[in-house]
């Protein structure tokens, strides 16, 4: 007997049909003797069809009222799954966030967890209740609905897992686990049977959507046993969980991510001063523009070229900010390119592997693909290339590290 909190989202609890096959699933654990907690999102679609309607009332809505708004669509997800799980003849109690008591900051849209009351829920399941609650949702101090920013729903999951101390955290999902590549654009991708919370943190950081990088984090910092399942088909997913020490031999690569949401600026001609980095990198940021790589060349004449890498949608406004900045510093030209796209390595096994980057540059260059920008950590290879080149490079890494082979997967 466990303590399961399953976590299903809006396409798993999209229509009717999917709110009661969810309910099946979960009398299925019920009668094998688990405890459960359910926590939804909103179904599929619901929530962009809030925000619609409060766009025609206000160009920008209020963020207290945006909340109220918002946080109905999972309160509707939480009465029909209580309903489909009465109808299989459990025992159910429906909470929303502000119910249980999620206690939140007031940081409307995108609000942090800060404590949660279980003594309602624990009272529930020692009666053989299954409890389902609202995700994305809780409340401030003052009794405001807040609603917890994307990947909401996760992070009420997780949240709800460390608090109830429970044996596993349940994130199902339309996909059956995590894979070492996306399996659309490698035949031979893999399911892996288990994944550390540092290597997902950084997959999902470097442009796997499986999880949420807030709820990874959430995970990794209570050691709550985190596992990826589909809720359209039977099987054992994937386990996110803490690295064992104990596995004689960890796999090199656990898996490649990559993302084509990239674009490249190049600040040329730059007097080579302390202090310069700020200058250009400080306007980027006050314009509340996200770096990720950067890369700085120090020429003989002491002017430097500097790059650096920004989300394909912030291209544009980054470019007039950095021309502005060209100005002032006097700068020989602004250069930029939103056809690229990243693509990382990853693997705990690199702290014990030599030449690992190495295998990755032989790779690529067998393929004549030319990297643009290089960023590493101890447990990943980021590189930047052409977007062009994206599936091939993706495709020829997988092969050199030899990720579709049969043993990374467990049935």
């Amino acid at each position: 007997m466990a303590l399961y909190v399953q976590k299903y989202g809006g396409t798993s609890v999209g229509s009717v049909e999917r709110i009661q096959a969810v309910a099946k699933k979960v009398k299925g654990f019920k009668d094998q003797g688990h405890d459960i907690v359910v926590t939804v999102s909103a179904m599929s679609g619901e929530t962009n069809r809030l925000i619609a309607l409060a766009k025609e009332m206000q160009v920008v809505p209020s963020p207290r009222e945006m909340d109220v708004l918002l946080a109905t669509g999972e309160q509707v997800t939480i009465a029909l799954m209580s309903m489909a799980l009465e109808h299989q003849g459990l025992k159910v109690r429906s909470y929303t966030g502000s119910q249980v008591r999620i206690l939140t900051d007031n940081s409307h849209g995108k609000a942090r967890i800060e404590d949660i009351d279980v003594q309602k829920i624990r009272d529930d399941l020692d009666a053989g209740i299954v409890v389902v609650v609202a995700g994305f949702q809780g409340a401030d101090q003052h009794d405001n609905i807040t609603t917890l920013g994307r990947g909401g729903s996760d992070t009420t999951g997780v949240a709800l897992a460390a608090a109830l101390k429970a044996d596993e955290c349940q994130i199902y999902t339309d996909v059956d686990g995590v894979y070492t590549t996306d399996p659309r654009v490698v035949e031979g991708a893999q399911r892996l049977s288990e994944i550390t919370f540092e290597e997902m943190l950084e997959m999902a950081s470097l442009g796997s959507k499986i999880l949420q990088i807030r709820a990874v984090e959430f995970a990794g910092k209570y050691k709550v046993p985190l596992r990826v399942l589909s809720s359209f088909k039977e099987g054992p997913g994937t386990l996110i969980t803490i690295e064992d020490d104990d596995k004689v031999e960890k796999p090199v690569i656990s898996g490649i991510a990559f993302n084509r949401d990239e674009a490249k600026l190049t600040i040329m001609g730059v007097p080579d001063i302390p202090g310069v980095a700020s200058k250009i990198l400080g306007p980027i940021s006050q314009a509340n523009i996200e770096v990720d790589m950067i890369l700085q060349n120090v020429a003989e004449d002491q002017s430097t070229d500097f790059t650096f890498t920004v989300h394909r949608n912030d291209f544009d406004q980054a470019k007039a900010v950095l021309q502005r900045t060209a100005k002032q510093l006097q700068a020989r030209e602004v250069k930029g390119d939103n056809k690229i796209a990243k693509v990382s390595i990853v693997g705990v096994g690199m702290r014990s592997h030599a030449g690992v980057a190495t295998k990755m540059f032989d790779a690529l260059a067998s393929e004549n693909i030319n990297i643009q920008m290089i960023s590493t950590s101890e447990i990943k290879v980021s590189v930047v290339l052409a977007e062009k080149y994206l599936e091939l490079a993706v495709r020829s890494l997988h092969s050199a590290f030899e990720l579709g082979r049969n043993d990374t997967i467990s049935e």
